[in-house]
């Protein structure tokens, strides 16, 4: 029987594989909990092309933000949220000058599980026609960061990998640094639309469901990539795998189906508002 493959885009959840004190040359791990926000941030160091190899993802750093509540409709944990996720992406673009950043947001906005990136897109502040035209005056600040978007679509709408639409974009508006977001997989259940992923390893669109696309890194478009992720389906041949624990047992064919939440409609829209704030917040 053809063996299933376990497929994440978490970096924590490939470093979850190993024993939990076994050490992997060049890859490191940071852990902070924030105990009055039931926050926890993961920082996954991957340093060496033989870090990369053993962890199956490229070098970079990857922060997991876990929140267990993330799910449900607190208005005031999804600012918490919004406010540390801040934090983690102003670490990730450095401070100092202004930019000029472009946000991407992948997926499908046709199938929900999928519609996150272009949903993150439309809460946007976008400020760079107004500074252009009209100077920083026109936000009423001596500092501003020129942010434009772009929603790519994916190839079964447009006959064009995501790849080519970004890389013409960032030619023509040459931005310092492109934010891509975009759905995720999970290995666990568990940690479905409950945990954030923020990289400045780039991104590789559809890689979790088996739908590899042209990766989106500093290498193929020019410029750094910052990605922000959240898992919103889960493999079922894993799920059966968890329940049974036996290999054989899985049925052939079920690795190509993949799990959502059935109120994934609420849950990106309440998701997509929290990551546009936390972009809002980091690019004001």
């Amino acid at each position: 029987m053809e063996q299933f493959q376990v497929r994440t885009d978490l970096a924590l959840e490939a470093r979850e594989r190993f024993e939990e004190d076994a050490e992997i040359r060049g890859v490191s791990v940071e852990e902070r909990y924030d105990e009055k926000r039931d926050i926890r941030l993961t920082k996954v160091f991957i340093e060496t092309e033989n870090g990369a190899k053993a962890m199956g993802k490229p070098v970079g750093v990857y922060i997991t933000l876990e929140a267990p509540k993330l799910s449900e409709e607190d208005k005031d944990y999804h600012r918490e949220v919004s406010e540390t996720l801040a934090g983690c992406l102003r670490e990730l673009l450095g401070t100092g000058r202004e930019k000029s950043v472009l946000i991407v947001g992948l997926g499908n906005r046709e199938v929900t599980p999928d519609a996150l990136g272009p949903e993150v897109v439309g809460n946007l502040k976008v400020t760079r026609h107004l500074v252009r035209e009209y100077g920083k005056a026109a936000l009423g600040t001596q500092k501003a960061h020129l942010v434009s978007s772009i929603v790519p679509g994916v190839m079964a709408q447009t006959g064009m990998e995501t790849l080519e639409i970004v890389r013409g974009v960032v030619e023509e508006t040459k931005p310092d640094v492109v934010v891509a977001i975009d759905a995720l997989a999970a290995r666990s259940s568990k940690r479905l639309n409950r945990t954030i992923q923020i990289s400045d390893a780039g991104i590789h669109p559809g890689s979790g469901v088996g739908n590899h696309r042209h990766s989106l890194t500093r290498e193929t478009i020019g410029v750094p990539v910052i990605a922000i992720g959240v898992p919103t389906v889960v493999d079922a041949a894993t799920i059966v795998y968890d329940a049974v624990r036996d290999r054989n047992a899985v049925p052939p064919g079920l690795n190509t189906m993949f799990v959502t939440p059935k109120d994934i409609d609420e849950t990106i829209k309440s998701l997509s508002y929290t990551i546009s704030e936390a972009l809002n917040i980091a690019l004001s």
